[in-house]
């Protein structure tokens, strides 16, 4: 893989889930590259710890346990395609309404 920054595979309001860990969320912010603190990046174990150059993005997110907020590099989502709404506290504080796979963010939330 080249130095180049990748372009954004996934937009604000689409639901995803991780690749690899047992959870899904709904996208509210993009980083075009890793934005988070080295302590953060080191904790990942390094066997499937991503590469810096490529979009992060920041999920409402939930899980069979609880909904949280996550930081998810590229690589490791796909596409949800079970249809079902994500169930966290903050997604009416964003969005307004939901259709199969995607959020409408609230007309006040749009740039």
């Amino acid at each position: 893989m080249s130095n180049a920054i990748q372009t954004a595979r996934f937009a604000i309001g689409e639901v995803v889930r991780h690749r690899l860990l047992d959870f899904r969320g709904v996208i509210f912010d993009v980083d075009p590259e890793f934005a988070n603190t080295e302590e953060w990046y080191e904790a990942i174990p390094a066997d499937i710890r991503p590469a810096k150059n490529q979009p992060f993005y920041h999920l409402l997110a939930e899980n069979e346990e609880t909904s949280y907020v996550a930081y998810v590099s590229q690589q490791n989502l796909v596409a949800d395609d079970d249809e079902e709404e994500v169930v966290h506290p903050a997604i009416a504080t964003m969005f307004d309404r939901f259709e199969p796979g995607r959020y409408h963010l609230r007309p006040e939330r749009r740039h």
